[in-house]
């Protein structure tokens, strides 16, 4: 079963309290490939990276953990984005990023089983448009999946925000979202009521994470809450990409005509899991998300603390 995520990859210049830099490879699409390959999935990354040294130490990167890595045009310079970190670990993104992809640069012999956009690369002109063709040419024979991932300072005006994300929305099989993403599109909307208007779009599945406050599924049918697994917080960088990754592989193999049928018990261990992964993942400077050993570790230290098992 082979993934297909499509995206930008960012070189992230993490910035500490304390004034160090240390240079990480980012975006959250290439974030999200990277965790899939982790976790033993057969990933396709498409995206763009220039021939410098940023560029290499990403590719690097990505083809070490096992993505192939399909170069779609080469920007100028390899995207960059300055992560300044507050006292408690919380990141804030300046972005330098253009994104071009062309439809005539996409893959054509790709045939994933599911399809991966998000953030930057979904909603930035002109490259977007190539991505939803790409979307909209595979979406009958792959499920698809969306993380709006918003960075505000590369939205452009709300009002036409908005209006890109939902057409994003609206192809898509399963959504996530973070709590923050939703209060920048709908200001003053409770989350859980934006992902109830998501799901009449066209999702089956709208996923909200809320930090350490835990996370919520939403299908038509059902609602489940589950919490974040506790842990000490190095850094969120890369936390809901790792989290989604996880979404992705335990989906691995379902069709698109079970998606609205999942059960709350399902949806409650979906949710478990993720978290777990992105627990994992703040825990350690830097993207860096769990491999399989460590996230079935990691899975069974947090059910042992929570009670879940004996």
């Amino acid at each position: 079963m082979s993934f297909l995520v499509i995206g930008e990859c960012v070189a992230d210049i993490v910035r500490g309290a304390d004034g160090t830099e240390r240079i990480h490879p980012g975006g959250s699409p290439a974030n999200v490939a990277h965790g899939l390959a982790r976790l033993g999935r057969d990933v396709t990354l498409l995206t763009q990276l220039a021939d410098d040294p940023t560029g290499r130490l990403i590719a690097d990167h990505l083809k070490g953990a096992g993505v192939r890595v399909e170069i779609g045009g080469t920007p100028v310079r390899t995207p960059s984005a300055v992560v300044g970190l507050d006292a408690h670990g919380h990141a804030a993104y300046t972005f330098d990023i253009a994104w071009t992809l062309e439809t005539g640069e996409l893959p054509r012999e790709e045939r994933p089983v599911h399809v991966h956009i998000g953030s930057i690369a979904a909603v930035t002109a002109p490259g977007a448009a190539a991505v939803l063709a790409e979307v909209e040419r595979l979406r009958d024979r792959a499920t698809v999946s969306y993380d709006p991932n918003v960075r505000p300072a590369l939205m452009g005006e709300r009002g036409e925000a908005v209006a890109r994300v939902e057409r994003c929305v609206a192809l898509s099989d399963l959504v996530k979202a973070s709590d923050e993403d939703l209060a920048w599109l709908y200001p003053g909307e409770e989350p859980e009521a934006v992902a109830a208007r998501w799901l009449a779009l066209g999702p089956a599945v709208v996923l909200v994470t809320r930090g350490a406050a835990g996370s919520l599924a939403l299908t038509g049918r059902e609602r489940v809450f589950a919490e974040a697994p506790p842990v000490t917080v190095v850094d969120t960088v890369g936390a809901g990409d790792s989290f989604m990754s996880a979404v992705l592989d335990a989906l691995a193999g379902r069709g698109r005509e079970t998606f609205p049928e999942l059960g709350a018990e399902f949806l409650a261990g979906l949710l478990r899991t993720a978290g777990t992964a992105a627990a994992v993942t703040v825990s350690r400077a830097g993207a860096q998300p769990p491999d399989r050993a460590e996230l079935d570790a990691a899975g069974e230290r947090f059910a042992l603390r929570s009670g879940r098992v004996s």
